[in-house]
């Protein structure tokens, strides 16, 4: 509500019903849980000196990309409630894309916007929960919104968020993000000045994000370092495609990106024109 003298009037003002627009939810941004889906909406402000940069363009590496920029306190992200998450592993996954993971560590924040995922639903061959829980797995098996991290090619880690209900095993890949917040740290842990192929791929996403199996078990919808938060940013088209790396279960299109990121893995990557 806004008052001018002494006139009052029900109406949004004018860049909140933009940035609701914006968000694709100009009539729905009200509805229980509508902010886990667009989190610029739940903590905008309107005022003009509070402006909240949604994104910019720039080049890097002779290629056009789209840099997201978040100021603090200004276009903030929020951690999302399990109540959020879908339980269904297959509509978790798409849910995802466009989501926020964040890593507060002592020196800084570490967070990024989740563009490429694939999903691994029960009964799946390819899935680490197959052959049922064991000591290693058992992360998988904790209800959806939990971290499950295991190491492979004897040199990298692999970010996973849990689904389905508790007892069922099933879980989310996190296979590449969009850098958003402490990029300077993520070049150092990464040894690269490339933009692109700072978490393009699951190994280096866990890298670049700084997590490993001391993260497996987390609770990621509760208070704690590691966390899923909502968008930051207006998402593009989602596609759907085979899923990468595998000799099981090959012809099912279970893995999930946004179209046009050059952030994302494999061939599916272009440059925003």
């Amino acid at each position: 509500m806004s008052v001018r003298g002494t006139q009052q009037t029900n109406s949004p003002p004018r860049r909140q019903r933009q940035l609701m627009t914006h968000c694709g939810h100009p009539s729905q941004s009200t509805r229980p849980g509508r902010d886990a889906d667009c989190g610029l909406f739940a903590n905008f402000d309107p005022a003009p000196s509070r402006k909240c940069d949604i994104a910019t363009k720039s080049t890097i590496d002779g290629v056009v990309v789209r840099e997201a920029v978040v100021k603090p306190f200004q276009c903030s992200v929020e951690r999302l409630r399990r109540a959020h998450l879908p339980v269904d592993t297959m509509e978790l996954a798409q849910y995802l894309i466009g989501k926020t993971l964040v890593h507060d560590l002592p020196t800084g924040r570490l967070s990024g916007v989740i563009v490429e995922v694939e999903g691994y639903p029960p009964g799946d061959a390819a899935g680490h929960a197959f052959r049922g829980k064991t000591r290693s797995n058992q992360s998988l098996f904790l209800g959806r919104g939990y971290c499950y991290v295991y190491f492979t090619y004897g040199s990298s880690f692999m970010v996973n968020v849990t689904s389905e209900e508790p007892g069922v095993g099933a879980g989310v890949l996190l296979r590449a993000l969009e850098p958003l917040q402490g990029i300077e740290l993520m070049q150092r842990f990464r040894k690269t000045t490339r933009m692109r192929d700072i978490a393009r791929g699951p190994g280096r996403l866990a890298q670049a994000m700084q997590i490993d199996r001391r993260y497996d078990g987390v609770d990621l919808c509760t208070a704690g370092p590691l966390w899923l938060g909502t968008a930051a940013r207006r998402v593009g088209p989602i596609r759907s495609s085979r899923r990468i790396g595998l000799t099981r279960e090959i012809h099912r299109k279970r893995r999930f990106f946004e179209s046009g990121s050059p952030y994302v893995s494999g061939p599916s990557a272009k440059p925003i024109a």
